[in-house]
């Protein structure tokens, strides 16, 4: 199977990355809404709303009214898989990339240990990183994920807590969108110049904290 080789372009500029927070923080909000909370032009939050929804971040829905005329879109962000088509391919190929290099190099295999959904989790949050440049080093025995390099190195300097809490929330869809056990603790940005670090959990075991994956990336 050909491993797809791209970055989202929903997260390559910090303009897309802004109104993805927005959406994140308020869902159901109209597109008139979002442009005057991110300031950005209406047609450009069009735009972008295209690109983040063709990469099954954002979801748009249609609000029945029952009044007369087009029914306002309001956009919210993918929280369950089968909201976006291009979230289902996602999920669909990494559960089958994740199983064949299981069967290729059983010695990686941690289905005994963590159970089969939690690694179809992890299979799925591995491509999501990856995808997004984050060269992603996931230590199972740890639930820990190594990130390096940050590909936001040059935005964060003025944005980490914008770029941080966008990435938190995106793993916690993407953990939320695999039914299993594996859930995110949180993530600590920087814990070298130039590397990131994602802390998981899984329900019912010891090391299992909760807690607001904003607040822990500093969000806010």
């Amino acid at each position: 199977m050909v491993r797809r080789a791209h970055e989202y372009r929903g997260l390559t500029q910090m303009s897309r990355l802004r109104l993805l927070r927005a959406v994140q923080r308020q869902p159901g909000r109209l597109v008139q809404e979002l442009a005057e909370d991110t300031g950005l032009h209406v047609n450009t939050v069009r735009d972008h709303l295209r690109v983040l929804e063709d990469e099954g971040l954002v979801v748009a829905r249609t609000v029945r009214t029952g009044g007369r005329g087009r029914p306002p879109v309001v956009f919210h962000p993918v929280r369950e898989a089968d909201a976006s088509p291009a979230v289902e391919e996602r999920l669909e190929q990494a559960r089958e990339r994740g199983n064949l290099l299981r069967r290729l190099q059983p010695e990686l295999d941690v289905t005994e240990d963590l159970g089969e959904d939690a690694v179809h989790q992890l299979d799925a949050l591995y491509e999501h990183l990856e995808d997004a440049g984050l060269q992603p080093r996931i230590d199972e025995p740890s639930l820990t994920v190594g990130l390096v390099p940050c590909a936001y190195h040059a935005a964060v300097a003025e944005n980490q807590s914008l770029v941080c809490s966008v990435h938190a929330r995106l793993v916690q869809d993407v953990l939320t969108q695999v039914p299993g056990p594996v859930r995110l603790r949180r993530v600590d940005p920087f814990v070298t110049p130039h590397s990131c670090m994602i802390a998981l959990s899984i329900s019912g075991r010891s090391r299992e904290t909760g807690g607001d994956p904003d607040a822990a990336s500093s969000a806010e």
